[in-house]
């Protein structure tokens, strides 16, 4: 763990003396689960489930806020059984999938979700065809229903492709009237209409919270410390977590949420750690 400034510091120590109400918001993959080749195979940190419950006695909600689909988070997180044990201390779990597109919480135990975005039906029968002309024929292409990835890691010379795929599938996906969320070797074509951001500040809002920490890793995770830095500058007391990569294998250049972040750590052990000890602390 490095803090990147004094201020980081001095924001964690604020954190301490918020009360219950403190929200804990975390991307899932390179946060609570190591980034894979396969996005299927991936899985939350062993520990992770045992570091939640003891966040839970000391916080007023924790949330998920990734860019999978919500019932695929469950099920790779295990996130209902942690779910049942948070609730068994008062602290209720929320998922938020696709980017906020889709909700779930412990209380009412169902995935909300809208109608996939006009025009990506149109996007994904062109795909083929801009995959070839990127050379990216045999890349990953992930259907979340409401938004579809292509992902180049598992393809030789991945950053390369990836470069080349990025203006084709962001031109096609404008005239769709879609949007591009590129990722860590992956590029996302959804609806623009929600992100992390809108999701942050609709928790902070309605609960309302007396402070709040995000822990994201990626591009997908901006607006996300963007709306948190905005409340930080309000007075409200923030931490902001960047999850580094934990292997020079993984590294696709420094995140970009580098210079926005107050702390950051390496990969999801590292994020967990954090929160081992805030759990502590807040005791």
């Amino acid at each position: 763990m490095r803090w990147l400034s004094d201020e980081g510091e001095k924001r964690y120590a604020a954190l301490l003396g918020v009360g219950d109400k403190l929200l804990v918001a975390l991307d899932f993959d390179g946060t609570l689960a190591p980034i894979v080749d396969d996005p299927a195979h991936a899985r939350i940190h062993p520990d992770a489930a045992d570091v939640l419950i003891a966040l839970a006695q000391r916080v007023g909600v924790i949330a998920v806020v990734t860019g999978r689909p919500a019932r695929q988070v469950l099920d790779l997180g295990g996130l209902e059984e942690v779910a049942d044990r948070m609730a068994e201390v008062g602290t209720e779990l929320r998922v938020f999938g696709q980017y906020g597109a889709e909700r779930w919480d412990a209380s009412h135990r169902v995935i909300r979700s809208p109608r996939p975005p006009h025009g990506l039906a149109s996007f994904e029968r062109e795909l083929p065809k801009l995959l070839r002309q990127a050379g990216a024929a045999e890349a990953f292409v992930e259907d979340k229903g409401l938004a579809v990835a292509v992902h180049t890691r598992r393809l030789p010379d991945a950053e390369a492709v990836f470069a080349r795929l990025l203006p084709l599938l962001t031109e096609a996906a404008e005239s769709h009237d879609l949007e591009v969320e590129p990722g860590k070797l992956v590029v996302e074509v959804r609806d623009g209409s929600m992100d992390k951001g809108l999701v942050v500040d609709r928790l902070i809002t309605s609960m309302p919270a007396s402070g709040v920490v995000f822990a994201g890793d990626d591009l997908g995770d901006v607006e996300a410390f963007e709306t948190v830095a905005a409340w930080a500058a309000e007075g409200l007391p923030t931490l902001l977590v960047c999850s580094e990569p934990e292997s020079a294998g993984d590294d696709d250049g420094e995140s970009p949420l580098v210079a926005m972040a107050d702390v950051a750590v390496t990969g999801p052990a590292g994020v967990l750690a954090l929160l081992n000890r805030l759990a502590a602390d807040l005791s």
